[in-house]
C-alpha cells in the first residue's frame, strides 16, 4: 500500500506563507506567539475522550471539539451497551462529516450487530438506527486533512422484554384491556397457584379488583380484589376472604407504592386457601370451595372487567400461573427462571397496548448491565513507550490441524507464521501477547489437552500499531495480509476464521475523588496516595474482545495499618450514593482483606468497617447487587472476629446497619432475648437490648432455652459468642432468581458462633417489623441462602413459618436455624393485551393514518371553501363542519404528544380539553350527517326546516362545547384533565382525560349513542335506497350490486360506522380489530376525501375547470351541447354517488327548504334567466353541469318518491324540475 507523503504541501503552504509576510517581521512575531498560545489551549480545553463504553439508560455522544470541527486523525470508537432485553436506539441530531466516494477518507461506522454501515457527508441527520441485540458500536475516524462540524448523537435504551416492562392496570375497561393473547389456552383448573407484583397509589377506593377470569359468557370463574368486607379471592362464585393471612393493619393496603409479591394457592380438595405474602406463608379456610373446578378456554383478564368495580389503582409486574399447587417451601424457593405452566411473563403469553406498557430499570426479574467478563492485561513492556502511545488490535484466528500434529509444534509454527505475516510490511506494527486456546467453537465437540482432536486451535494475539505517522489502519487491512499469508503456513495447518478488532484505551476517570486516571492502554497503572509519600493506589485497564476498561481499584498500599486503611477508605464512601458498582466491589474486597487479615477486630476498627458498609447501602440497589454476597459473608466475619474480652456485650450502630455481639457460656444460655429498636434521644441510631427485649422494637429474637443442649463437644467448644445484625437498608437482598419475592420487612440476622445450627426442636422465634404496612397481610418468612443463584444469594423459606400473631405491621417467624432473616410478599402485577411488535405496528399506523386524514380533511375544506358552487347546497355545507372537526381532532392528536413534554399543566389542560371537544364534534357531526340524510330520503313531505343548517351549527359546535364546559365547571381541571401515561416505548405522557367517569359518560356514553342512532339511519337510508334500486330493469345483477356496495362503503366512513370495531376488539379478535379499528378511523378523513370530494363529478369539473391546464382543462360550456338522452344515462350513472354527503344535492335542498311550496305548482321563473317554462318534453333533461351537479338523479327521485305519494308524483317531479336550483344548472 502506498502512503503518499504529506511534508511537500505543508512546506509549499510555509514557503508561501513567508513570502508573503517576509516585509512585515513584528506581524510575523505576533502571529508567532498567538499559535504558540493557542495550541496547549486547544489541547486543553479541546476534547473530550472518544473512546469510551456508553452503558447509562440514555445520553449523548458526539465526535471530538463537537460544534467544532473535529481534528485530523481521529480514531474514535463509542461502546453502548445495554442489559439483555433491551435494544439501543441512536438517533443522529447533527451530521457533517467529510465527503468522499465509499467515505475513504473522514467516515462514521455504525455496527448494530449484524451489519455495518458506513456515513460521511450529511447522509445520516436526523436518522434513527436500532442495534439488533443489547450492544451497538459506533466508530470514527479522521484522516490528516479537512475537517467538518462532526456530529452529535443521542442513545436511548428501548425495552422490548415483557420482563424489563410493567403493566399500567386500565382505570376502565373501556379505555384498553390487559389480558393473556388468544394463543394461550387456559385449561380447566381444579388446583392453581398464582403469583404476581404490584403497587398501588394511594386507598382512594375501598373496593377493586387486580384479575379477574372469566368465561365466554362473561361470568367471572375466578378473581382477586378488595371489597368492604376485605381481601376476596373468588373460585366458581365462591367468596374467600383473605384478611387473617396478610399482614395488614385496618384501612391500610398490602400494596404500596413499591412492588410486591403475591402468591395465592389453591386445591379442590383442600377447602382452604394458602397466601404467600411477605415470605409469610398462611391458610385461610374456605369450604365452599371443595370439589369445585374452574373451566377451561376462558379470558384471563388483568383489572376490572366492568364498571361496577375500579381496578386496583396501581402496576401489575410478572404475573405467572400454574395449575398445580405449590408449599410453602416451593413458594419460598420460587425464583424468576420458574416459569408458569399455564400463562407466564412473556411476550408471547399477552396482548399489553402500547400505552399500558412502561419499562423500569429495577423490576424484579429484569435484566440488568451485566459487566464485562474478566479480560487479560496488555503485557507489552518490552515495546516501551509504543505499549503506551500505539494502537492496538486483537487478533483471533482458529488453525485446523489436518495431519494431527503435536500440539506444540503447532504453537511454534503458528507463533512463526504470526510474525513473519507482518514483516517487511507498510505499517510498522508488532505482535505480542500470542496466547493458544482449545477451540470450543459452535461444534462443541469435546478436546483433550495433549491432542487437538477435533483439529483446530484457537489462537489470540496482540498487535500493536506504531501510528506516529496518523495513517489509520483498518482491522479489514490486518485481515486481508493474515488470509493473503494463509499458504505460508506449515503443511497441514490451515487457516480455518479470522476476526480482527481494534482495542480502544482506558476512558479518563475520577473515581474516586481525588483520584485522576488519564487516558490509558490495557496495563497496569498507578497513582501516588494522597498524603502519603512512597505509597500508590493501583489499577489496571484490562480488555476483552472488542474493549478497553477499567478493573477494581486496589488501594491497599495507602497504608501500613488496617485503622489507617478503614478510615481512608471511609472517607472515600462518604457520599454513597455516588458509587458505582465497580466502586463497591473494589472497597467490598478491600474491607475483606482487612477483615480476614486482622484476628481480633477492636471496636474502633470495627465501627469503622460498618461506618463503610453503612455508606456503601446508600447506594442504589442494582449497584450493590454484584458484590452483596461477599459483602454479607465479610460482615458475618466482622461480627464474628469483634473482641469481646472486655465486656460481655458490643453493639455498634449506624444510619444503615448496626451489630450486636454478646458472650455465651457453654451449657447455660447466657442471652435469651435481643431486641432492636429505635433510641428515646438522638445520642445514637438504634438502641439495642440483650435482655428484657423493647416493647415497640423494629426486631428481636428469642433464643429457645434448649439450643445449646444438644451440641457436639467439638461445637460447644466453638460456642462463645452470639451475633446479632440488623439491616435498616436492604440493598443487599436482592433474589436475582427467576421468580424472587419483594422483601417488605427490614433484615435480622442472628447466629451464635462459627457453627452451623439447625433443625432445633424449639424454633427461634424473630419478630420483625414491616417497613411499610400492608392492608393483604400474606407474610412469608424466609432466610438468606447464600448458595443459591450462582452464589448470588436468593430467598429460601425452608425451615421457617409465620405465626399466626402476625399483623399488618410486623410479622413474627418461627425457624429451626440461625442465618439472614426476612419477610417477603408476592404483589399483584398486570400485563397488557398487545405484544411489543403490534404495539408498536399500531402506534406507526395510528401516526401516520392521523397525519393523513389531516391533511386530506383539509383537502375536502379547502377544495369546498374554495369553490363557491360546490356549498351551495345543505349536504355540502354539513361535510365542511365535518372535516373541519376531523381537521382539528387529527392535528390536536398528532401535536398532543409534543405539547406534553413541556410540562406546563394549564397547557395540557387546555391541549385535553380541546381534543375532548374535537372528539365529541366529529361524533355529532357524524350523527347530523345520518339525521340529515333521513329527513332528505326518508321524510320527503312536510320537512321544512328553517335556518336549517344554523341549527345544525348550534348541535354541532355547541353540544360538544356545553359538555366540555360542563366537566370544566363541575370539577377541578386537575381532575379531570391532565397527563396520562399510557406506557409507550419510552413512557411516553399524553394529555387526555383523566377521570374514569368523565371518559365513560362524555366519550364512550356519548359516541354509544351517537353510534347507534348512525346505525338506525344507515339502516333506513340503505332499505329506501335498495328497494328502489332494486326496481330498475334497465341494468344487469352485477352493475346493481357494485352500485349498492359504493353506497355502503361511502356512508360507512361518513358515518363513522368503523367506530363500532371497538366493540369487538376483545378476546382471541382483539388484535386483528386493533389493527382495524386503528387503519379505518385514522384515515376517516381520507376516505371521506375520496368517497365524498374527489370521486364526485362536480368536483371534479371544479378542479378541471379551475387547476387544469391544457387539454386537462374544462370549458365553461362544455357541457351545453349534450342530450337529455346522454344527460338521464349519466345521472343514472351517478347513482351511487348519489348517498354521499354532497350528492343528495338538490333534493335534499329543495325538500328541506321549498318544501312549503304548493305541490301543485307547475312551474318557477328562474332566477337567473327569463325563461318561466320548460316543454313537458323535457321534464326528464337535467344538465350535468359542475355547478350543481349534486342533483339526485330525477329518474331516482322519482323511483323513491312513487313508493309514497302516487297521487302527487306528477306535481312533484315538475317541483323539481322547476326549482332554482335546477334551473341554475341547466343555464336555459
Amino acid at each position: 500500500m502506498e502512503i503518499m507523503p504529506i511534508f511537500p504541501r505543508s512546506f509549499h503552504s510555509g514557503r508561501m506563507w513567508n513570502y508573503h509576510w517576509k516585509w512585515k517581521p513584528s506581524t510575523l512575531l505576533f502571529l508567532f506567539i498567538l499559535c504558540i498560545m493557542c495550541v496547549p489551549l486547544s489541547a486543553v480545553s479541546g476534547c473530550a475522550n472518544c473512546r469510551v463504553v456508553l452503558s447509562s439508560s440514555s445520553g449523548t455522544f458526539a465526535s471530538p471539539c463537537y460544534p467544532n470541527d473535529y481534528p485530523n486523525s481521529q480514531a474514535c470508537l463509542w461502546t453502548l451497551r445495554a442489559p439483555t432485553g433491551y435494544i439501543i436506539q441512536i438517533t443522529f441530531n447533527d451530521f457533517d462529516i467529510e465527503e468522499a466516494p465509499n467515505c475513504i477518507y473522514d467516515l462514521l461506522s455504525l455496527d448494530n450487530g449484524e451489519s455495518q454501515t458506513k456515513f460521511c457527508g450529511a447522509t445520516a441527520k436526523g436518522l434513527s438506527f436500532n442495534s439488533s441485540a443489547n450492544e451497538m458500536h459506533v466508530s470514527f475516524s479522521s484522516d490528516f486533512s479537512i475537517q467538518k462540524k462532526g456530529f452529535n448523537a443521542s442513545y436511548i435504551r428501548v425495552a422490548v422484554s415483557l420482563r424489563n416492562q410493567k403493566v399500567i392496570l386500565p382505570q376502565t375497561p373501556d379505555a384498553y384491556q390487559v389480558f393473556v393473547a388468544k394463543s394461550v389456552s387456559i385449561p380447566e383448573l381444579s388446583a392453581f397457584t398464582f403469583c404476581f407484583e404490584a403497587t398501588q397509589a394511594g386507598n382512594e377506593d375501598d373496593n377493586w379488583t387486580a384479575f379477574s377470569y372469566l368465561d365466554a359468557s362473561s361470568l367471572q370463574w375466578l378473581g382477586f380484589g378488595k371489597a368492604n368486607d376485605g381481601y376476596f379471592l373468588s373460585i366458581s362464585g365462591s367468596k374467600c376472604l383473605l384478611n387473617s393471612a396478610l399482614p395488614v393493619k385496618e384501612k391500610e393496603d398490602i400494596f404500596t407504592e413499591s412492588f410486591e409479591q403475591l402468591c395465592i394457592v389453591w386445591n379442590n380438595s383442600m377447602g382452604s386457601v394458602g397466601v404467600d405474602f411477605k415470605r409469610n406463608y398462611e391458610t385461610v379456610p374456605c369450604d365452599s370451595t371443595i370439589s369445585k373446578v374452574i373451566p377451561g378456554n376462558g379470558k384471563l383478564l388483568l383489572g376490572s372487567n366492568t364498571n361496577k368495580i375500579a381496578s386496583l389503582k396501581g402496576e401489575i409486574y410478572n404475573f405467572r400461573l400454574w395449575n398445580f399447587t405449590m408449599n410453602s417451601k416451593m413458594l419460598s424457593n420460587l425464583s424468576c427462571n420458574m416459569q408458569g405452566n399455564v400463562v407466564d411473563w412473556q411476550n408471547d403469553f399477552w396482548n399489553i397496548p402500547t400505552l399500558a406498557l412502561k419499562a423500569e430499570s429495577n423490576l424484579s426479574c429484569g435484566s440488568y448491565l451485566v459487566p464485562l467478563p474478566a479480560a487479560e492485561l496488555a503485557n507489552c513492556a518490552e515495546l516501551g513507550t509504543l505499549c503506551q502511545d500505539g494502537i492496538m488490535y486483537r487478533i483471533s484466528v482458529v488453525i485446523q490441524n489436518i495431519l494431527h500434529h503435536p500440539e506444540a509444534k503447532v504453537q511454534s509454527k503458528v507463533a512463526e507464521w504470526l510474525n513473519s505475516t507482518f514483516q517487511n510490511w507498510n505499517y510498522t506494527v508488532y505482535v505480542v501477547n500470542i496466547s493458544f486456546h482449545l477451540s470450543t467453537g459452535e461444534d462443541k465437540i469435546k478436546v483433550k489437552r495433549s491432542i487437538v482432536d477435533d483439529q483446530r486451535l484457537a489462537v489470540w494475539a496482540l498487535l500493536v500499531y506504531n501510528a506516529t505517522n496518523n495513517v489509520p489502519l483498518e482491522g479489514k487491512t490486518i485481515q486481508q495480509k493474515l488470509l493473503q499469508n494463509n499458504a505460508s503456513l506449515d503443511a497441514g495447518l490451515r487457516l480455518y476464521t479470522v476476526n480482527v478488532k481494534q482495542l480502544g484505551t482506558c476512558a479518563p476517570v475520577e473515581e474516586p475523588k481525588g483520584f485522576h486516571w488519564p487516558p490509558s492502554p490495557p496495563s497496569e497503572h498507578s497513582l501516588p496516595c494522597p498524603d502519603k509519600p512512597g505509597f500508590s493506589v493501583s489499577r489496571t485497564c484490562y480488555r476483552n474482545t472488542s474493549l478497553a476498561f477499567w478493573g477494581p481499584l486496589d488501594v491497599s498500599n495507602c497504608s501500613r495499618e488496617a485503622n489507617e486503611v478503614a478510615n481512608q477508605i471511609l472517607n472515600l464512601t462518604t457520599d454513597g450514593q455516588n458509587l458505582t458498582s465497580a466502586n463497591i466491589n473494589t472497597i467490598v474486597e478491600q474491607v475483606k482483606r482487612i477483615v480476614n487479615k486482622e484476628e481480633n477486630i477492636d471496636i474502633t476498627l470495627g465501627s469503622t468497617l460498618m461506618n463503610i458498609f453503612s455508606n456503601i447501602l446508600s447506594s442504589s440497589d442494582n449497584d450493590l447487587l454484584q458484590s452483596s454476597s461477599e459483602a454479607l459473608k465479610t460482615i458475618d466475619e466482622l461480627a464474628f472476629k469483634i473482641d469481646l474480652n472486655s465486656t460481655p456485650h458490643v453493639h455498634i450502630t449506624t444510619r444503615n446497619l448496626a451489630l450486636g455481639v454478646s458472650s455465651l457460656t457453654p451449657g447455660t444460655n447466657a442471652i435469651s432475648n435481643f431486641s432492636i429498636g429505635l433510641p428515646s434521644n438522638n445520642e445514637s441510631y438504634f438502641q439495642m437490648d440483650f435482655e428484657s427485649g423493647q416493647v415497640n422494637s423494629l426486631a428481636s429474637v428469642i433464643l429457645p432455652p434448649n439450643l445449646l443442649e444438644n451440641l457436639s463437644q467439638e461445637d460447644s467448644i466453638l460456642v462463645r459468642r452470639a451475633q446479632f445484625t440488623f439491616f435498616n437498608k436492604t440493598g443487599l437482598f436482592q433474589d436475582v432468581g427467576p421468580q424472587r419475592k419483594t422483601l417488605v420487612s427490614y433484615v435480622m440476622a442472628c447466629s451464635i458462633g462459627n457453627i452451623t445450627i439447625k433443625d432445633l426442636k424449639d424454633p427461634v422465634r424473630i419478630k420483625i417489623k414491616h417497613t411499610r404496612t400492608q392492608e393483604v397481610h400474606q407474610p412469608i418468612c424466609a432466610f438468606w441462602d447464600l448458595n443459591k443463584n450462582k452464589s448470588f444469594g436468593g430467598w429460601n423459606t425452608s425451615g421457617c413459618v409465620a405465626h399466626r400473631d402476625s399483623d399488618a405491621s410486623e410479622t413474627i417467624c418461627l425457624c429451626n436455624h440461625f442465618t439472614h432473616f426476612g419477610v417477603l410478599m408476592d404483589l399483584p402485577r398486570s400485563a397488557s393485551q398487545i405484544d411489543a411488535r403490534n404495539t408498536k405496528a399500531l402506534t406507526f399506523i395510528t401516526y401516520i393514518g392521523c397525519g393523513v386524514s389531516a391533511i386530506f380533511s383539509a383537502a375536502t375544506l379547502l377544495t369546498y371553501v374554495a369553490f363557491e358552487k360546490l356549498r351551495r347546497d345543505y349536504p355540502s355545507k354539513i361535510l365542511m363542519n365535518l372535516s373541519s372537526a376531523l381537521l382539528f381532532l387529527n392535528l390536536i392528536f398528532l401535536l398532543d404528544g409534543w405539547i406534553t413534554s413541556f410540562d406546563v399543566d394549564a397547557l395540557c389542560t387546555a391541549v385535553a380539553a380541546l381534543l375532548h371537544f374535537f372528539l365529541l364534534a366529529t361524533f355529532t357531526w357524524m350523527g347530523l350527517e345520518a339525521i340529515h340524510m333521513y329527513i332528505a330520503l326518508v321524510k320527503v313531505f312536510n320537512t321544512y326546516i328553517r335556518r336549517y343548517v344554523l341549527k345544525f351549527c348550534i348541535i354541532g359546535w355547541g353540544l360538544p362545547a356545553l359538555i366540555v364546559s360542563v366537566v370544566l365547571a363541575s370539577r377541578k381541571q386537575n381532575e379531570v384533565y391532565g397527563k396520562e401515561s399510557y406506557g409507550k416505548e419510552q413512557g411516553d405522557e399524553f394529555c387526555w382525560i383523566q377521570d374514569p367517569v368523565v371518559f365513560y359518560v362524555t366519550c364512550a356514553g356519548y359516541f354509544g349513542v351517537m353510534f347507534f342512532l348512525n346505525v338506525a339511519m344507515f339502516i333506513v337510508v340503505m332499505v329506501q335506497i335498495c328497494g328502489r334500486n332494486g326496481k330498475r330493469s334497465n341494468r344487469t345483477l352485477r352493475e346493481e350490486v357494485l352500485r349498492n356496495l359504493r353506497s355502503v362503503v361511502s356512508l360507512t366512513f361518513l358515518l363513522g360506522m368503523t367506530w363500532g370495531f371497538a366493540f369487538f376488539a376483545w378476546g382471541p379478535l382483539n388484535i386483528p380489530f386493533m389493527y382495524l379499528f386503528s387503519i379505518f378511523n385514522s384515515l376517516q378523513g381520507l376516505f371521506i376525501f375520496i368517497f365524498h370530494c374527489a370521486m364526485k363529478e362536480n368536483v371534479q369539473k371544479q378542479w378541471r375547470r379551475h387547476l387544469c391546464c391544457g387539454r386537462f382543462r374544462l370549458a365553461d360550456n362544455s357541457d351545453w351541447s349534450k342530450t337529455a338522452t346522454n344527460i338521464i344515462k349519466k345521472s343514472s350513472d351517478n347513482l351511487g354517488k348519489s348517498l354521499s354527503s354532497s350528492s343528495i344535492g338538490s333534493n335534499s335542498t329543495y325538500l328541506t327548504s321549498k318544501s312549503k311550496s304548493s305541490s301543485t305548482t307547475y312551474f318557477k321563473r328562474n332566477s337567473n334567466t327569463d325563461s318561466t317554462s320548460m316543454d313537458k318534453s323535457l321534464t326528464k333533461l337535467t344538465h350535468a353541469d359542475g355547478e350543481q351537479t349534486s342533483i339526485i338523479p330525477v329518474h331516482q327521485v322519482i323511483d323513491k318518491v312513487k313508493g309514497y305519494c302516487n297521487a302527487h308524483s306528477d306535481n312533484f317531479y315538475k317541483n323539481i324540475i322547476m326549482s332554482d336550483t335546477f334551473s341554475h344548472s341547466t343555464k336555459f
